[in-house]
C-alpha cells in the first residue's frame, strides 16, 4: 500500500486550532503501518468524550466543541479518519473500505484503551463510530447521534445523497474547503476554509475523500450490509442514553434520527432535538453540542 503523508508545514497558524498533534500506529491485515493523528485535550480524570467527524471533514470541525467541553472539565478526543486531516493517506482508492476503516479504527481505540467514553457522531463519524459502538459496547456510557446513519442496503436514499455521490464521483477537482461551506448555514470565513484545505496539497491527497460516497451501504450489492446488519442487533439492545441531534438544514440525512428512535432503546426518555445547521450542523451549533454532551454525562452523574 503506497501511503501519503501531508507535510505538517500544512498544519502550522490554522485558524482557532491550538491543539498539539498526537500520533497512533495502527497496522493494515496487508502489514502497512498507517499513522492516525487525533486530539486528546482537558484533564486525564475528566469524563471522555470521542468526537467522530465524517467525509470530507477532519477533527477541525469540532474545534469550538473540544474548546468548550474542556472548559467544562471534559478530556476531549477526536481523531482524523485515515485519509483525512492529518492521518495518513492511501494513495490508491480502492485502499479504501469500510471495513478496513473499521478495523483501523477499532486499532486505535482499544490500542488507547478508551472507556467510559461519550460519542458524537456525524457523517461517516457515525457510520465508523456505530460500529465502534457495537463492537465494543462496554466501552461506551451514552451516544449523541447527528445527521449521520447506519445503511444497510434497500436502495433507499435521499435526493440530496445522490446529488452528492454524483458530484463527488465527478467534479476534476474536490474543493474541500468550498464543500464545508456550502454544507454549513453560516458563511466560513477564508481562514476556515483553507483549513479544511490544508490536508491535501494536491488532489493526489483526495482519493479517500473521492471513495467515501461510494462505500456508503445504500443497495444490496454494497459490501459492509451484513456487517453493519449484525451492528444494528447490538445497537437494539443498546440501553445506556442516546440523543439524536439532527439538524434542521441536512439535504442528506433529513429525517434520519426517526430509525434511532424507533429501534435503539437507549432512545427512549431521552431530550431529543433539532439543532440548527446544515449538513455540517457542528460548524453552526457548537455550543449547543456542548451543552447536549455535557448534559448528558452530568445526568449520569
Amino acid at each position: 500500500m503506497q501511503v501519503l503523508r501531508t507535510p505538517d508545514a500544512r498544519f502550522e497558524g490554522l485558524a482557532d486550532w491550538p491543539y498539539a498533534p498526537k500520533y497512533a500506529e495502527v497496522t493494515d491485515a496487508d502489514g502497512t503501518v498507517l499513522r492516525i493523528h487525533y486530539v486528546d485535550e482537558g484533564p486525564r480524570d475528566g469524563a471522555p468524550v470521542l468526537l467522530m467527524h465524517g467525509e470530507p471533514s477532519w477533527a477541525y470541525l469540532y474545534r469550538h466543541i473540544i474548546k468548550g467541553l474542556v472548559a467544562k472539565g471534559r478530556r476531549v478526543i477526536a481523531p482524523d479518519l485515515i485519509g483525512f486531516g492529518r492521518s495518513d493517506k492511501p494513495a490508491d482508492r480502492a485502499d479504501y473500505t469500510y471495513e478496513r476503516h473499521v478495523h483501523w479504527m477499532s486499532q486505535w481505540l482499544t490500542g488507547l484503551d478508551l472507556k467510559g467514553l461519550t460519542l458524537f457522531c456525524q457523517d461517516w463519524g457515525g457510520l465508523i463510530g456505530l460500529r465502534l459502538v457495537a463492537a465494543y459496547p462496554e466501552r461506551f456510557e451514552g451516544l449523541v447521534v447527528a445527521n449521520t446513519g447506519l445503511p444497510t442496503g434497500g436502495g433507499a436514499i435521499t435526493e440530496g445523497f445522490k446529488a452528492w455521490l454524483q458530484f463527488s464521483q465527478t467534479v476534476p477537482q474536490m474543493p474541500i474547503g468550498m464543500l464545508l461551506n456550502g454544507g454549513s448555514a453560516r458563511e466560513l470565513s477564508a481562514a476556515e476554509m483553507a483549513a479544511y484545505d490544508a490536508p491535501y496539497p494536491d488532489e493526489t491527497y483526495k482519493e479517500g475523500a473521492r471513495q467515501f460516497p461510494t462505500l456508503v451501504p445504500v443497495t444490496d450489492d454494497h459490501a459492509s450490509v451484513a456487517e453493519n446488519k449484525a451492528a444494528w442487533k447490538v445497537l437494539e439492545a443498546f440501553d445506556k442514553p442516546v440523543i439524536t441531534a439532527f439538524s434542521d438544514g441536512d439535504p442528506i440525512t433529513k429525517g434520519g434520527e426517526a430509525v434511532f428512535q424507533a429501534r435503539v432503546p437507549g432512545t427512549k426518555g431521552q431530550p431529543h432535538v433539532t439543532l440548527h445547521g446544515g449538513h455540517f450542523l457542528q460548524e453552526d451549533s457548537p455550543a449547543e453540542i456542548v451543552d447536549l454532551i455535557d448534559g448528558m454525562i452530568r445526568r449520569r452523574g
